[in-house]
């Protein structure tokens, strides 16, 4: 028996001791916390008054299981290298960092190489993460031969008079620098070694590699076990929901705030089948089982774990609107169980508390596991068997179901026997139809913050339940509960916006023109200077209202995580108080369909933005423009400021892995002064580490620049037509120490213009001006300039303008030209034809610019303009983003190996100097004010 099962078997016989029960008798279905111990404690307890002739020794002390544990977590995190991080978490910008890594594919040669290749592949959204984290293969003799035949559920097989001596012995040596890691022992050491934001980013990752996430992570050293309730928030969930009357409509919602029947699988002791395999059987519409669950027959799928058991894992079924694929016509979330129920009853109980159903799956069924489930007597739950009787024994089993029958309210229907004979794809059905019974039926419904009361109630910790993250959701809802209307709340709160803001960039665009234009003394500047301070004195007559004042003190808090928990509780506060964004069907929204170059429906563009953080900081950058406008005029005397700390408040933003705004997107314009203020205070913050490469994305809105960008070097920016703002944003990316003399620089900002530029001349006027305009700033900051194209060879207009004026001033960034053709998932690699493309002669809409523009010597290739040669790799196709159809599927393995080559290809295009001269940040202001 395994040894945690024992111990969990002394439990239940002390309570039915001390309840003078007898021993089939009735046992109490739950413990009272104050009467709740810790597996450690009644070990201890226990231990103590055991008879040693019982047990075949008297030599064990009442603390060598705690130091059993202890040294194994330890032994693991000394032989992953991750004992350092401990007491100083894990950092998401630690995990970020460019390394000379970055820019090859390697396999880890040593068990320290596993956490940061697991996390890089990861952050590329690379499925093949789980099965690639092994080290090299150590040879068959070296390995011990108990590991070799332990398999998922570590299945050992002994006799019932010799299971104590098995027990002992079964103990698995702890793990060597010559013997694989499994990889469920790999993430909860790198999760216990990470801060709550990595933790929250590696959990979104594997939610869009269909990986199954972490829901209970346990915690052997301290035995404290931990419901990651922070960790899922992030993640979200959108599916196709069909009303039994009606039309369907997409549904979109966090995972930890949608409510869905849950349905549990267990192991009790051992068991012939695999649940994880069976999983994702049930999980999956076709021939071919998705590896959602990790499971035996994967590449280390032999591998013992070490410190993974007691992990709750958690996968959801999402309906996708098409009747052969939606196995279920609702949201079904699956919980699994790693290890067996008597190690891990604390687990347990919580998954019968929180599931519709609890599947079991077993050999036996003897005495001591009849106790275990005798104390669920009067559960609500649903309870069915998976009997393998294969390694069973018949007759003890059936009497003793016949027992449990009545107590867990079965009927015989409730058991299912699946032996080597037993037709897969029919148990498979009958599982699914079971599943689908019950979710049909009234049953028990809950969220994951449902769960996590029902967590606390039972002693597990909530990693959502620290000082810091509640205060900081505290100060969210301070702020979002008074947001009713939005565009009242703009009105109201956001008063520097909106018109203040368009009257303010109208006049500076009159002046720069006529700057241009006009000799120093022109009458009409001066107008102008005087009608832009009115509006600035204006702007500077108000008061940071109450909403903004609460934002400004949520980040200026002295504690840097609390800020970090404020601004991503706001991120979600200001979603579930926006106003629902319009669905459409899931074949168009779904496919993520790229929008061709004529076709761009400009309305779109222009509807009202989505309320969101950046509204916020953009009208702390807007107090900030006004008051050094007027002190720049002599209007206000520098001793009188008030938010002049306003772009440093900024920036430690920005060193957290926030996206601040570069360009305004309501307006289309550049807040020159706040800007300005962010980079000088950038560089002070940086010192002598200030060496820049600035990398920015454009490229017509649908093309998938932005998750381009965020798979590309693990960035946050906003994606999803329609549901992101528009304009420009910027992130810092670190280059170690180590890698920057060899790199060249010591950072790369990161520029994404999400929604500036439209695909059509027939927005040819202002928009269209400051479009190209806008477009010619972002590609004349840059270094390299990556250009995102949907499938035809004409490019947008605005950036095809930007070239042009480029091209005169001589500033010839390095470009790379990306095709992302969404519908083909398995496309090898660049295409012959693509790259041709641009060797072609233009289209309509290139002749059209370069008649615009007064570019005369005929008419050349856009190849001509951009310096760009097609067959040296500047012409890109990735492949489609989705395997399958979402929302079930997956990150295509050929999209993330097109990322990771499109991103090597950029940092060797660095290194080698083929881009511009790198910049410090004093260049970079310089050079802002100019263009």
């Amino acid at each position: 028996m395994d040894f945690h099962l024992h111990l969990a078997v002394i439990r239940v016989e002390v309570e039915l001791l001390v309840k003078g029960r007898s021993e089939l008798g009735e046992v109490a279905p739950e413990i009272k916390a104050s009467e709740r111990r810790t597996a450690v404690a009644i070990a201890d307890l226990e231990w103590r008054d055991m008879d040693p002739d019982d047990y075949g020794t008297n030599e064990a002390q009442d603390s060598d299981f705690p130091a059993v544990e202890r040294s194994r977590l330890q032994e693991m995190l000394s032989l992953l290298g991750l004992e350092t991080y401990q007491a100083q978490k894990l950092s998401l910008q630690d995990s970020l960092q460019i390394s000379s890594d970055s820019m090859r594919n390697w396999a880890p040669q040593a068990p320290k190489d596993l956490p940061w290749n697991f996390l890089r592949k990861l952050q590329a959204l690379n499925a093949e993460a789980r099965n690639t984290t092994m080290v090299l293969d150590a040879p068959p003799d070296a390995r011990p031969a108990e590991k070799e035949s332990q398999m998922e559920e570590e299945i050992i097989y002994w006799d019932a008079a010799d299971d104590i001596s098995a027990d002992i012995y079964s103990f698995s040596e702890l793990p060597t620098p010559d013997t694989p890691v499994n990889p469920l022992d790999l993430l909860c050491a790198l999760l216990l070694s990470s801060d709550s934001f990595l933790q929250q980013e590696i959990v979104q990752k594997m939610s869009l590699c269909q990986f199954a996430l972490p829901l209970v992570l346990p915690d052997s050293e301290n035995h404290h076990h931990t419901f990651l309730l922070w960790a899922l928030r992030g993640v979200m969930r959108t599916w196709w929901a069909q009303p039994p009357r009606g039309v369907g409509s997409l549904r979109e919602d966090s995972a930890v705030l949608s409510r869905a029947p849950a349905f549990a699988f267990v192991r009790m002791e051992v068991s012939s089948n695999s649940k994880s395999q069976l999983l994702n059987a049930v999980l999956s519409p076709g021939h071919r089982p998705r590896d959602c669950f990790w499971h035996r027959d994967l590449n280390v799928g032999t591998n013992p774990r070490e410190i993974a058991d007691g992990l709750v894992e958690a996968s959801w079924f999402l309906p996708s609107g098409r009747e052969d694929l939606d196995i279920f016509p609702e949201p079904v979330a699956f919980l699994n169980l790693r290890g067996d129920i008597g190690s891990h009853w604390l687990q347990f109980k919580l998954l019968t508390e929180v599931s519709s159903a609890v599947f079991i799956l077993t050999d036996n069924i003897s005495k001591k596991e009849y106790k275990l489930l005798y104390s669920m007597k009067g559960s609500a739950t649903r309870y069915y068997f998976i009997l393998s009787p294969y390694r069973g024994k018949r007759n003890t089993n059936l009497r003793f179901l016949n027992r449990l029958i009545p107590v867990l309210k079965m009927d015989h229907s409730h058991v299912l026997v699946k032996v080597s004979s037993t037709d897969s794809a029919g148990f498979v059905r009958r599982v699914r139809s079971i599943v689908a019974h019950v979710a049909r039926s009234p049953c028990r419904r809950l969220s994951l913050e449902e769960m996590a009361h029902a967590a606390r109630k039972l002693g597990l910790r909530v990693d959502e339940d620290c000082e810091e993250c509640q205060q900081a959701k505290d100060r969210m809802e301070r702020i979002t509960r008074k947001i009713k209307d939005l565009d009242a709340y703009r009105r109201d709160e956001l008063r520097l916006q909106g018109d203040p803001w368009r009257k303010v960039a109208q006049v500076e665009k009159e002046l720069c023109q006529a700057q241009w234009a006009g000799d120093p003394l022109d009458k009409g500047r001066a107008e102008l200077r005087h009608r832009l301070l009115e509006l600035r004195a204006q702007q500077n007559g108000h008061e940071p209202a109450g909403g903004v004042q609460e934002f400004i003190t949520g980040i200026s808090g002295p504690s840097l995580g609390e800020k970090q928990y404020f601004l991503r509780w706001m991120e979600w506060g200001l979603a579930r108080v926006a106003q629902p964004r319009p669905r459409q069907p899931p074949e168009t929204t779904l496919t993520l369909r790229p929008k061709h170059c004529g076709v761009v429906d400009f309305s779109e563009l222009l509807r009202p933005e989505p309320l969101g953080v950046e509204h916020f900081l953009r009208e702390m950058g807007q107090f900030y423009e006004a008051e050094s406008c007027l002190v720049e005029a002599g209007k206000l005397p520098a001793g009188q400021r008030r938010f002049a700390h306003f772009p440093g408040l900024a920036l430690e933003l920005l060193l957290k892995g926030l996206p601040l705004e570069l360009i305004d997107g309501s307006t289309l314009s550049t807040p020159l002064r706040w800007v300005t203020g962010l980079l000088k205070e950038l560089h002070v913050r940086l010192e002598r580490r200030s060496r820049l490469v600035v990398l920015s994305a454009l490229g017509v809105p649908g093309t998938g620049k932005s998750t381009l960008l965020n798979t590309m070097f693990g960035l946050r920016f906003a994606t999803g037509r329609g549901c992101g703002p528009r304009g420009a944003f910027m992130q810092l990316v670190t280059v170690a120490e180590s890698f920057s003399q060899d790199l060249g620089c010591d950072h790369i900002l990161v520029i994404d213009s999400g929604g500036l530029i439209g695909g059509a001349l027939a927005s040819a006027g202002e928009r269209f001006e400051l479009e190209a305009s806008l477009a010619t700033l972002l590609m004349g900051l840059s270094n390299v300039t990556v250009v995102s194209l949907a499938e035809t060879r004409d490019i947008p207009p605005a950036i095809l303008h930007a070239f042009l004026r480029l091209e005169k001033t001589g500033h010839m960034p390095n470009y790379q030209f990306v095709y992302q053709n969404v519908h083909d998932a398995c496309a090898p690699g660049p295409r012959p034809r693509e790259r041709r493309l641009l060797l072609d002669p233009p289209g309509d809409v290139s002749r059209a610019v370069a008649q615009m523009e007064k570019q005369g010597g005929g008419i050349r290739t856009l190849a001509d303009l951009a310096f760009c040669d097609p067959e040296k790799q500047h012409v890109w196709h990735i492949p489609g983003l989705w395997h399958g159809v979402p929302p079930m599927a997956a990150v295509s393995l050929g999209y993330s190996e097109a990322i990771f080559e499109l991103k090597r290809c950029l940092l060797e295009n660095i290194r080698n100097g083929l881009s511009n001269q790198n910049k410090n940040i004093q260049q970079l202001i310089e050079l802002v004010r100019r263009l």
